[in-house]
């Protein structure tokens, strides 16, 4: 009976051949047949034989891993795209290390520095907001790295986004759609790019339907759903014009509207279509009556990451910014 880890000497010695023979078997190089092949990986699977991942990457210079380094110290936001991209490169066999630096430059440094060591053959920075940031580093050279829902302040760094401002455009077209003419948009923070862009496309798709931009709709506070409430307070204060629609920067602050306007008792969406954004299922089917929401399809993300990641691995060079679209999941609070 075997004791201890196989090694490939083992290995070699209970299949009948060389160890060359042995290796190439194992990592699908040099010309055997089938049937020597087949022999060797039965017998290593049999007698529980695993190869040496370290020695193979010193010997192939490859580590067939790479590293993601997030700030979403909640996951709202990068475990999606995470599930995306590490389903992506199983395809290629290539295993992911994650570290969290909860925005903490010198917690990014230690687990970029643990990573380097590891030999990764490339990196993933992502976040839970897409605002820039100074690039990652330093870094060995040529080593490939992809920013996805993050973008470096590097004309040479390669940064994937939502397109938020697509996205809006989405969510007042629709509104407009409905029939919608006093169409509000209460969001979050101005310093965070996502708020501007957003704003950029609900003024857009206003002038676009033929819709007025009326004073007082357009409220920026912060993403949660207290603010919700409050933005209710100000828009429906007695004697002033009242929306018929509400497009909000997040789900939260939607589910704060929708949760004040209830209480007032104002039908929605009979009397207020709300729309919201992020698409995030813990607030939109919580919410009453359910959300229509903007996606940003951080799957999709993820896997393109993964996509340009192989592609930098194989020695193509990559940069700018990519911002995908988005679309629109119709639910009852607009009437879906």
């Amino acid at each position: 009976m075997q004791r201890g880890t196989p090694t490939i000497r083992d290995l070699a010695r209970i299949a009948g051949v060389s160890i060359g023979t042995a290796s190439k078997a194992l990592n699908a190089g040099g010309r055997l047949s089938k049937e020597t092949r087949e022999k060797v990986l039965r017998i290593a699977r049999e007698i529980g034989y695993r190869p040496n991942d370290l020695a193979q990457s010193l010997h192939r210079a490859k580590s067939r891993t790479i590293g993601i380094i997030s700030n979403d110290s909640f996951g709202r936001f990068t475990f999606p795209i995470v599930e995306a991209l590490e389903e992506r490169l199983a395809d290629e066999r290539i295993a992911v290390f994650m570290c969290n630096a909860t925005d903490d430059p010198g917690r990014e440094r230690q687990h970029l520095d643990q990573l380097l060591g590891k030999r990764v053959d490339g990196l993933v920075v992502t976040a839970r907001r897409a605002d820039k940031r100074p690039p990652i580093g330093p870094l060995v050279h040529g080593l490939p790295v992809v920013y996805v829902f993050s973008q470096a302040d590097d004309p040479d760094g390669l940064s994937l986004l939502p397109d938020d401002e697509g996205g809006a455009v989405l969510a007042v077209e629709h509104l407009a759609r409905l029939g919608r003419r006093r169409i509000a948009h209460v969001t979050g923070p101005e310093h965070f790019e996502a708020v501007r862009l957003r704003r950029n496309g609900y003024l857009s798709a206003l002038s676009a339907a033929g819709l007025p931009a009326i004073d007082g709709f357009y409220l920026s506070g912060v993403w949660s759903e207290a603010w919700g409430r409050e933005a209710a307070d100000r828009i429906f204060a007695k004697g002033s014009v009242h929306p018929d629609a509400l497009f909000c920067g997040n789900d939260q602050i939607a589910r704060g509207l929708a949760d004040a306007l209830r209480e007032r008792g104002i039908g929605v969406p009979t009397d207020v279509a709300i729309v919201g954004f992020d698409n995030w299922d813990v607030m939109t089917l919580a919410a009453r009556p359910p959300l229509t929401s903007v996606d940003m399809n951080l799957k999709a993300l993820g896997r393109e990451a993964g996509d340009r990641l192989i592609d930098m691995m194989s020695g193509k060079r990559v940069s700018g910014v990519s911002r995908r679209p988005c679309s629109l999941v119709v639910r009852q609070s607009t009437g879906g």
